[in-house]
């Protein structure tokens, strides 16, 4: 399915995205183009879809932002060009296992060495950095699918808890703010949600 994710509201995107979904031929692989948001990643899972393309996380990557859970970040983005990583010797996600996280031997790059590899010291941008944050972000992104494998293939209530505590998590826990097109999508996808 493509044609989708190219500015259009995001009401719009969910409805169109459950229409289509449930005129697809169950026990195929169904294949949206262009979105790459995890939000919405998880959300398209839930109406059926099965992979995604997208430039976002390598794009996003060459501006020094990363993608992590919603728990180590607000709203799942760390901006590592931002002077409160300056000094920063965490991993971008201390639960991530690539080799920006961990590296081969266990010491993986720091916050710090990324926003000083993003921050333009030395009068350029480091290619490294970029390079270092996309390979992270994509490596988020695998975890990510993998984990809604894994709920999808235990059956039960596994894959709805995963879905609403990835909601819950990525609005702070506040289902207050979890806005109405998020809502809308879960209604679609038959998962209820306070």
């Amino acid at each position: 399915m493509g044609g989708l994710a190219g500015g259009e509201d995001k009401d719009s995107f969910i409805s169109v995205v459950a229409q289509c979904s449930a005129g697809l031929p169950e026990g195929k692989p169904r294949y949206l183009m262009g979105v790459g948001y995890p939000l919405d990643m998880v959300l398209c899972s839930a109406l059926g879809m099965d992979m995604y393309d997208c430039v976002y996380p390598t794009r996003t990557a060459r501006f020094g932002t990363a993608l992590v859970p919603p728990r180590v970040a607000p709203g799942g983005i760390l901006r590592v060009r931002q002077a409160q990583y300056k000094d920063d010797m965490g991993p971008l996600d201390p639960e991530c296992d690539c080799i920006v996280c961990r590296g081969d031997g266990g010491e993986g790059y720091s916050r710090a060495f990324l926003h000083y590899a993003m921050s333009g010291n030395g009068g350029g941008q480091e290619p490294m950095g970029g390079q270092l944050i996309s390979y992270h972000n994509i490596a988020y992104q695998m975890r990510l699918m993998r984990e809604m494998r894994g709920a999808i293939l235990r059956g039960g209530d596994a894959f709805p808890t995963f879905v609403t505590q990835f909601v819950l998590d990525s609005f702070d826990g506040r289902p207050s703010a979890v806005p109405s097109w998020v809502r809308t999508a879960l209604m679609h996808a038959g998962i209820h949600f306070e």
